[in-house]
């Protein structure tokens, strides 16, 4: 995967797991542990489409 946009996707999604992860890691208290889990399902349903948009463009530059 070459594509510049795909990259920029994939790097954000990361960015933002890791910001959750941290966000999880210093609630403190389950109101807001409950809040970045959500955040988390958001998150995991994106990280599907992602997943989904990359099989239907297949490789980058791949013949057609």
């Amino acid at each position: 995967m070459s594509d510049p946009e795909a990259q920029a996707r994939l790097q954000s999604l990361l960015d933002r797991l890791e910001d959750a992860r941290g966000r999880l890691e210093a609630a403190e208290d389950s109101e807001a542990a409950v809040d970045v889990l959500q955040d988390l399902v958001q998150l995991g349903k994106e990280v599907q489409a992602e997943i989904e948009r990359q099989k239907r463009e297949g490789p980058a530059g791949a013949p057609d």
